[in-house]
């Protein structure tokens, strides 16, 4: 052959490679509303920057006549490019070629670049639409994933995972998203779930749809499997390339620094009126959040699930910042199972990956009930306590009203190696509420009083008087300063320029045991 034949045939095999598994079930594919594995990375990753690698691979079985049904790079696409200019490697799942099902040789592909990920510290994201197992190949499909899972438990913490799961992700397939850092979800197009609508039906005799059972809003707002949805494939992909501007390329990395033309001093005065007198009535935190943080620009991860915290991305001064807030507008802001068990896991995200932390507190404490307590609040509690317990990034405390009892330690307390504790003058430090304090310390003289319902009153007043303010916890220390709420964005911004060279070890140890 001459060379310009040769050419001709590596071009004619790329082309081959570029069509999956052919023009029908590509228009298949665009008929159900989904772009196909290579439209899908050509809209992530910056344009041109796309490397493949295991385009020519092929399966290698020969049983139920696969022999005769080979497709270039199997039912996966893998390589790496760049998002804004930075290094990511990326593999997704092609559903025209044997309906994305895993096989040896697409384990194979993902295990290959995942592994190259971890020794080039660059980002991993998946792009996830198979059918399962591909179940021809029997138990070595079933080994694939499990090499799988093993490459994310070890990149995790190493370096940023994310999961789009843009089609089905049924049985096995789901552990690899679920051991990722955070998992995308495309509304009624996407769906997640160990078991399916007719295993289900058989066994439980309950009877689901795919929607039902595993739809992203299903996921986003009642399990808490995915952290965000999208109306459509590129939103999603564009809102994954926001995350990662936020992110490091690895554990060894800060941040992203992206200077801002929002001014480092400028101050609020709506934030001085922002926490309503009435200590019972709601305010939105996330008003908070966008009055103080650069340009007002804050991605919010977890939006739908347990919302009576807030977690997410923002920049202050430039530098990248986790947000976690309680949000009195819901349930009044209190601490349950969902709320701490979300916060945890963002909190230890933010500390694998220095991302300094800013936690917002208004909390009246942990959701009372026998539902909570049999559920395991005390070991949810516990994991969000863990969590900041065990965190060495910079994190800086503002109480802005409500901080009481336990979930007052919980909520970043200087006792739990928080660097720096601001409040309001707005702030209640206390064990609990006036209320609930003085049925408990005046139960008698209440009980003996001729008007208990005014004798509690004031008893209520006094109390409020006393201790419902940030001074006393202040006068010990606990509080490092109580500012004016219009100065919240400059103080922040200067804690975190102070604390730009923080270092903290914890003790020697394999790992600890944090209450799952």
């Amino acid at each position: 052959m001459s060379h310009e034949s040769k050419l001709e045939e590596l071009r004619a095999l790329r082309e081959q490679a570029r069509l999956g598994g052919g023009e029908d079930r590509i228009e298949a594919q665009h008929k159900r509303g989904r772009l196909t594995a290579r439209e899908r990375l050509d809209l992530l990753l910056d344009k041109g920057s796309f490397r493949e690698t295991g385009g020519f691979v092929t399966h290698r079985t020969h049983d139920f006549g696969l022999e005769k049904r080979k497709y270039l790079s199997d039912s996966v696409v893998t390589g790496w490019g760049t998002v804004d200019g930075r290094l990511t490697y990326v593999f997704s799942q092609d559903f025209t070629v044997f309906g994305g099902s895993l096989g040896e040789v697409h384990a194979e592909k993902i295990v290959k670049i995942m592994e190259m990920a971890m020794k080039n510290g660059a980002p991993v994201i998946g792009i996830n639409d198979s059918g399962g197992a591909r179940i021809q190949e029997g138990v070595v499909s079933l080994g694939g994933y499990a090499d799988i899972f093993l490459r994310n438990t070890m990149a995790s913490g190493v370096i940023p995972q994310i999961s789009a799961i843009m089609g089905p992700s049924a049985g096995g397939a789901v552990y690899s998203p679920a051991l990722t850092d955070f998992i995308f979800m495309v509304r009624k197009s996407s769906y997640m779930f160990v078991t399916g609508p007719d295993v289900v039906r058989s066994v439980t005799h309950e009877d689901v749809d795919l929607e039902e059972l595993g739809g992203a809003d299903v996921h986003a707002g009642i399990s808490g499997v995915a952290h965000y949805t999208a109306e459509n494939e590129a939103d999603l992909l564009y809102m994954i390339r926001l995350l990662l501007s936020y992110l490091p390329q690895n554990n060894m990395e800060d941040p992203p620094f992206v200077p801002s033309t929002d001014d480092r001093l400028r101050t609020d005065a709506a934030l001085d009126s922002i926490v309503p007198d009435d200590p019972t009535k709601p305010y939105d935190i996330r008003d908070v959040i966008h009055r103080v943080v650069d340009d007002g620009a804050f991605l919010e991860i977890h939006e739908r699930y347990a919302p009576n915290i807030v977690v997410g991305f923002a920049r202050l001064g430039g530098h990248s910042v986790g947000f976690v807030a309680n949000q009195p507008a819901v349930l009044a802001g209190v601490l349950d199972i969902n709320a701490s068990i979300k916060a945890a896991r963002f909190v230890r995200f933010c500390d694998a990956f220095n991302v300094p932390l800013i936690t917002l507190v208004d909390v009246p404490g942990f959701l009372p009930g026998t539902e909570q307590e049999h559920g395991g609040i005390i070991r949810a509690g516990a994991k969000l306590l863990y969590a900041y317990c065990e965190a060495t990034v910079p994190k800086v405390t503002v109480i802005t009203r409500k901080a009481y009892g336990g979930a007052y330690c919980v909520m970043n307390s200087k006792h739990i190696r928080s660097d720096l504790n601001l409040a309001w003058p707005t702030a209640e430090i206390a064990v609990m509420g006036p209320e609930a304090a003085v049925s408990i310390i005046f139960r008698k003289e209440l009980a003996e009083a001729v008007d208990p319902d005014t004798r509690k009153a004031e008893l209520v007043k006094d109390y409020r008087a006393k201790f419902a303010h940030p001074y006393v916890s202040a006068s010990r220390g606990y509080i490092d300063d109580v500012i004016e709420p219009r100065f919240t964005r400059p103080r922040l911004i200067n804690a975190l320029e102070m604390l730009a060279n923080k270092r903290d070890v914890n003790p020697a140890k394999k790992h600890g045991n944090i209450p799952l």
